[in-house]
């Protein structure tokens, strides 16, 4: 079995490798359309018995056992805006406006952003500014429809 995984492991490698590696099969929709087909492959096969999901096409339960959905305390959101805002009050915006402009500089370019994204976290930037920090230079990405 491990041999078989290994084969078809490389196999795909060799495949991204031949559209051009990872960000070229990315763009064309590679990486998302075998997900696809791997999906459908399961629902079939789960469907038809020979995949065997316990509680789902085997092994159910007679009767369903109460749901209850997590409720969260919307006090838990105002706590957080509060330490938020505490947390920007306390930091130097100067730090974290440098940093972050230190990132989309490295971001515009062919620079390892790791580091002064790190940088930024250090200087106590969020992780949605860090976020938004890169999707300016980067935009978000949007999958294509490859079938």
């Amino acid at each position: 079995m491990t041999d078989d995984l290994e084969a078809e492991i490389v196999a795909l490698i060799d495949k991204t490798e031949q559209l051009g590696g990872s960000v070229r099969a990315i763009e064309q929709g590679f990486q998302k359309s075998e997900i696809e087909r791997s999906a459908y492959r399961i629902a079939l096969e789960t469907d038809s018995g020979e995949r065997v999901v316990v509680g789902v096409n085997r092994y159910q339960l007679d009767k369903e056992e109460p749901y209850e959905p997590l409720r969260v305390d919307p006090a838990i959101e105002a706590q957080q805006a509060e330490r938020l805002a505490k947390l920007r009050a306390w930091r130097e915006q100067v730090d974290v406006d440098a940093a972050l402009a230190a990132l989309k500089k490295a971001a515009e370019g062919d620079d390892n952003v790791l580091y002064p994204m790190k940088d930024a976290l250090c200087a106590r930037a969020t992780v949605g500014e860090v976020c938004n920090a890169l999707r300016e230079v980067w935009g978000t990405y949007v999958a294509t429809d490859a079938y």
